[in-house]
């Protein structure tokens, strides 16, 4: 398979990756010289989605594992497909049905709590003193557009009790999405 172009959107390589994993069991070469936001380091979610907007799969990385944003993308892209173990793994036949989006966050800051935040502008990640549970809840999510709403859905996702001291993080996101003409 060729290697995607250095000026490749960041969701079309997320597109690119999972296609040629689900396909050929191939795992793309990142550009040669990426460009842009590709080429910076930085966490990264995928997030699949079926044509009904229902999520299929979405895995990401809080601070870069990788040595840029197009290899980040690669290796969640994969997991987002494979590895949410939410859902079973892609098949060939949903492929033409799913969209992607790809977010590219900025360092985690501090946060006091709910009034540091704002769905609209702020993911949030909460966890346990003891660092037993994490979770986190991206930001712009649909259904989830009060700070109340999201402060207890992080909470659900992470298993913890509202109530239970917990350290607050807040990061905003670029967000990489294929927009449809209507």
């Amino acid at each position: 398979m060729p290697r995607p172009s250095d000026d490749i959107l960041p969701h079309e390589l997320a597109r690119q990756t999972v296609e040629a994993f689900i396909r050929e069991r191939i795992v793309i070469e990142p550009p040669a010289n990426p460009e842009g936001i590709l080429s910076t380091q930085a966490g990264v979610f995928v997030t699949l989605r079926k044509s009904d907007g229902e999520l299929r799969g979405c895995i990401g990385t809080i601070e870069a594992e990788q040595r840029n944003v197009a290899q980040e993308i690669i290796r969640n892209a994969i997991s987002a497909a494979t590895r949410d173990p939410r859902f079973p793994a892609v098949t060939t036949g949903e492929l033409s049905s799913l969209s992607y989006s790809v977010d590219v966050l900025s360092p985690p800051e501090p946060a006091r709590g709910p009034e540091d935040l704002d769905p609209a502008v702020y993911g949030v990640i909460v966890e346990t003193l003891d660092g037993s549970r994490r979770g986190l809840l991206l930001p712009r999510i649909a259904g989830l557009d009060s700070v109340e709403q999201q402060w207890l859905a992080v909470h659900v996702k992470a298993g913890i009790s509202p109530g239970t001291a917990v350290r607050v993080e807040r990061f905003e996101v670029r967000r990489f999405q294929r927009v449809d003409s209507v």
